[in-house]
């Protein structure tokens, strides 16, 4: 049986019966609009409370407190980001397709592609940093990306685990200083000659990796 949230009439939008998951989503969506326009610490549960249309307690009943709501966002976009880099490494066999694939899941994650307008910000520009539970998260994410793109390379090439991890490094960097260095210039350069300058300095240095016969 599906559990649904009341809220009580008041005001817009509420008054509306929500399956539990539904509520959670908008809940989740009002507060990336607050976190990311006001940012962490700045931003207050009444904020978020009254930008998804519910009160409080309707808030509270599905996340105990604030950080734990971050948390829950921050969890949702770092697994997005994982799972599109291993769908581009996934989606071919040609090695220079899957450096462009690679490359355009970051640009396409830092460019919103349904994520929500600066989403991107939770992952890589948090204010939060220093709380021990959002870096791991964030670490835990820049980890799992660069031991995808690593056995990738590990497998097609003759080079050593230590040096794959090393590479994949590299070019998970260049993927994602470039991809938000060039939001930053706020369409000077379209995101099409962004990848491909980007993807073309990646593949001049792996390409010269020997390959497994």
């Amino acid at each position: 049986m599906t559990t649904l949230d009341e809220e009580p009439g008041r005001g817009a939008g509420r008054g509306t019966r929500l399956p539990r998951q539904a509520r959670r989503k908008q809940l989740l969506g009002a507060a990336q609009e607050v976190f990311v326009a006001q940012g962490y610490h700045a931003a207050a549960m009444d904020d978020i409370a009254e930008r998804a249309g519910v009160s409080k307690p309707v808030l509270y009943q599905h996340f105990p407190g604030k950080l734990e709501l971050y948390l829950a966002l921050l969890d949702q976009h770092a697994d997005r980001l994982v799972e599109a880099v291993r769908e581009a490494l996934q989606s071919t066999t040609d090695n220079r397709s899957r450096v462009e694939a690679s490359i355009t899941a970051y640009f396409d994650f830092v460019d919103g592609d349904g994520t929500g307008e600066g989403a991107f910000r939770l992952v890589f520009e948090s204010d939060l940093m220093s709380e021990p539970a959002v870096r791991q998260r964030v670490d835990r994410m820049t980890q799992d990306c660069v031991q995808a793109i690593a056995a990738t390379i590990a497998h097609d090439t003759g080079f050593r685990e230590e040096e794959a991890v090393l590479l994949s490094v590299g070019l998970s960097g260049i993927a994602e200083v470039g991809a938000r260095w060039w939001l930053a210039g706020e369409g000077r350069l379209s995101k099409e000659r962004a990848v491909e300058l980007m993807v073309g300095l990646a593949w001049r240095g792996i390409s010269g990796a020997p390959l497994h016969s």
